[in-house]
């Protein structure tokens, strides 16, 4: 089962679309997997289970699953016609490397007073992103509308926890974090069993 989003303007010879891409293997569970687990070790600390002074331990991830995994995903996607599934992965990719950046480099940087604002302001344009990829993703699956539903919540939460400073909601937006991870990791591996097995074995839900 693919993750692709069929769009017009493919070459077709006669009745049957010429597919160039026809032997690339899906790249979706791919960019899911990664995504799923950089954003479930993430959650983890937001939601206050894993030990704060730990929290560097995602940087790893970030540079090298969630960010350059993901953006290898989202190149074949474009090689794969797939609009969706392109702006996706190289975007929220690009999100784990420019969040390893902002840890790493910018946020020690920042003053302490300051410190929330600007990490409220980062994730609110995240948030804003992904609000427009849920609508888009109105058009996919079950699987993957439940994912950008979550992370769009996520995303809400912990802008409202940071720039108003209120913890409580910080860490709900952990929680749903974790709740997003699940999701992303059940949508990557539907398609990778249901690929392996040649049937459906797990449902993604209509489109």
């Amino acid at each position: 089962m693919s993750t692709t989003v069929n769009e017009p303007g493919a070459v077709t010879t006669g009745d049957v679309a010429a597919d160039p891409t026809r032997g690339f293997a899906d790249p979706g569970p791919l960019g899911l997997a990664a995504f799923a687990l950089t954003t479930f070790l993430l959650s983890l600390f937001n939601a206050g289970i894993a030990p704060e002074n730990l929290e560097k331990t995602v940087l790893p991830l970030a540079l090298f699953y969630g960010g350059l995994a993901q953006l290898i995903a989202g190149l074949f996607e474009f090689r794969k016609a797939n609009t969706f599934g392109a702006t996706a992965f190289v975007s929220y990719g690009a999100f784990w490397l420019s969040f390893a950046a902002f840890v790493q480099f910018v946020e020690p940087a920042i003053p302490e007073s300051s410190a929330k604002t600007a990490t409220g302001l980062f994730l609110l344009g995240w948030a804003i992103f992904t609000l427009y990829m849920f609508v888009a993703s109105l058009r996919t699956n079950g699987a993957l509308i439940a994912v950008f539903a979550f992370l769009f919540l996520t995303f809400l939460f912990l802008v409202l926890g940071t720039l108003a400073g209120v913890s409580s909601l910080a860490t709900i937006g952990g929680i749903l974090g974790i709740v997003t991870a699940i999701a992303a990791w059940y949508a990557s591996f539907a398609v990778v069993t249901n690929s392996t097995y040649g049937r459906t074995v797990l449902p993604v839900g209509p489109r």
